[in-house]
């Protein structure tokens, strides 16, 4: 299968492919996630597959928007541990390092190792895997980066220090996506079922509650809930939730027929075994 993810060879995306697909799967790169989406609308890839949530850095309320935008189902889930490296050019050594290049996100779960490298100068890059790629190509004086062990591996890179992130437990959790009518990957896993769902509440006293108790009044367990903004309605809010079992398990159905009249908007993103 083809798969599409947002960044460069190396990024923490890829290896969250390998994780859902399989070694053979073809990782197809794309500079932003629009066109991560876009390439699975044009069919120009099997797959996508998209970072949801970070344990530290919370929810990337950009996909969120963008699987409200495509009719996409979420097919497979998986965790992936996030290990930060500082990677320079063969030859060099820490010493020598000047200035450390990466994306944001990944630079500020660094804090600890720039409060205790204090020589050393922070500068973001559009994407992890490729600050590697563009130090390994332009050489820049003291120049290094920070990203995975495989974008190392991938442009040669030399790693000077693992493990620099500031939290152990670091993950990024990742969806898949396929196009419409795709069925979930069963394989052999004996992790349970969960279900990805978004709906907006209508505009009446106790909305969210009344939504909320056709989840709890039957038992189901609530992993998630996000609000994002409604556009066009200021003020007014969706509601993406996440919860364990099928969508075609009687009680899930019932639960989906009761927040069915109780919202104004319902639609069920996808069913797939939890990472």
């Amino acid at each position: 299968m083809k798969a599409a993810f947002q960044g460069e060879l190396g990024a923490f995306s890829q290896q969250a492919i390998v994780q859902l697909l399989g070694k053979s799967a073809k990782p197809v790169p794309e500079p932003w996630f629009d066109q991560v989406f876009a390439a699975l609308a044009n069919k120009e890839v099997d797959a996508a597959v998209i970072p949801i949530e970070n344990t530290l850095r919370g929810s990337i309320y950009e996909n969120y928007d963008l699987l409200l935008k495509h009719d996409f189902v979420i097919t497979g889930e998986t965790n992936v541990r996030i290990v930060h490296n500082l990677i320079a050019p063969p030859g060099m050594k820490f010493s020598d390092v000047k200035k450390v290049f990466s994306h944001q996100v990944a630079l500020y779960q660094c804090i600890d190792f720039f409060a205790a490298n204090p020589q050393l100068e922070k500068e973001v890059f559009y994407d992890t895997a490729g600050s590697v790629k563009m130090v390994m190509e332009q050489r820049p004086a003291g120049g290094a980066a920070i990203a995975s062990d495989l974008a190392a591996k991938i442009y040669k890179g030399k790693i000077l220090k693992r493990a620099i992130e500031d939290d152990s437990q670091n993950f990024t959790r990742f969806f898949m996506l396929e196009r419409k009518g795709a069925k979930p990957k069963v394989g052999k896993s004996s992790k349970p079922w969960k279900t990805s769902l978004v709906f907006t509440t209508k505009n009446m006293p106790g909305a969210l509650f009344k939504a909320l108790s056709a989840v709890a009044l039957r038992d189901l367990n609530l992993t998630k809930i996000e609000s994002r903004p409604l556009r066009g309605k200021p003020w007014e809010y969706l509601f993406y939730i996440d919860l364990i079992g099928r969508a075609d398990d009687p009680v899930v159905k019932n639960a989906l027929a009761h927040l069915g009249e109780v919202s104004s908007f319902l639609r069920v993103l996808g069913t797939y075994r939890a990472a």
